[in-house]
């Protein structure tokens, strides 16, 4: 009888080598540190040239007198000397520190709520049946509108301020983690149960880590919504007991008619929106990406 050779051929072998060689080449992360020529030119470049593009063409509408009346739109210099004004007289680090504090402690209040309530959305289906189309009008709902009842029931204070806020975070930070427990594969949670993750423990240990870019996209539009609301809140809902803030210093420029104050407080909202954003939520956001191969580190 003639035996059986089941030794693999050796190109069989060969291309094995290489697959494993490969998937092992994916797995590598490339821990090299980016070279600080190539960070200035694709990431701190191209930003910079965007504001000078913008300065310059408000510039030229000035210069030219496209806006003939200076009222209406100020030279970039005006408004350079507005913040200038209130730099030297102590006053723009407190427009910005009131609005970021009640910002980010409105925000954290939001999230308390907002993560276990998206929880109990995605895991019970007589509460997503019940609640689920409610947060997502709530979340197409303008933060503007939660401003006056606000003020009836909770008076000009900080109260209301937080109020608006949450109404505006918590269905984004609520929908965000839903959308991610949605997402997560059936495997994970039948290798969950397996190994004993039930209950809480499998929340814990499976859902919410396979859920978390959902739930980070969530928090990021949470902050969005947390910021906007604010804003709103402190534009329509001024009293001298509540300081002032970038809000009221925006409305504060309005019944002044001094534009220059306007486009001060907008540039000020502007900038600490995009710093908290890049500070905070796009660090978090490429960690995630990295931890799940997404995301590759030239």
């Amino acid at each position: 009888m003639a035996s059986t050779d089941t030794t693999p051929p050796a190109k069989d072998a060969g291309d094995l080598a290489g697959l494993e060689a490969g998937l092992d080449a994916l797995e590598t992360q490339h821990k090299s540190r980016t070279p600080f020529h190539r960070t200035l030119t694709q990431k701190v470049l191209p930003p910079v040239v965007a504001v000078l593009l913008v300065l310059a063409v408000w510039q030229a509408l000035v210069s030219f007198e496209v806006v003939d009346d200076p009222t209406k739109l100020p030279a970039p210099s005006d408004v350079w000397d507005v913040v200038h004004q209130a730099w030297l007289q102590g006053e723009l680090l407190g427009y910005i520190w009131t609005s970021v504090s009640r910002g980010l402690s409105g925000f954290l209040l939001a999230l308390l709520i907002g993560t276990p309530l998206g929880l109990l959305v995605a895991r019970v289906k007589f509460v997503r049946a019940a609640i689920g189309p409610i947060l997502s009008g709530l979340q197409s709902l303008p933060s503007v509108a939660w401003v006056p009842p606000a003020v009836i029931w909770l008076g000009l204070n900080n109260s209301m301020m937080y109020a608006v806020i949450l109404l505006g975070a918590v269905p984004s930070i609520a929908n965000g983690l839903v959308s991610g427990v949605d997402q997560v594969s059936p495997i994970f949670l039948r290798a969950g149960r397996t190994l004993g993750a039930t209950g809480l423990k499998g929340t814990w240990h499976i859902v919410l880590p396979a859920a978390l870019p959902g739930y980070v996209a969530g928090l990021k539009q949470g902050w969005a919504f947390s910021w906007r609301s604010l804003m709103a809140a402190e534009i329509i809902a001024s009293f001298p007991d509540l300081g002032v803030g970038l809000g009221q210093l925006l409305e504060n420029g309005r019944n002044a008619s001094d534009m220059a104050m306007v486009f001060e407080a907008i540039l000020l909202i502007l900038i600490v929106g995009i710093a908290i954003d890049l500070l905070i939520f796009s660090p978090l956001e490429r960690w995630v990406l990295r931890s799940r191969g997404l995301l590759v580190r030239s």
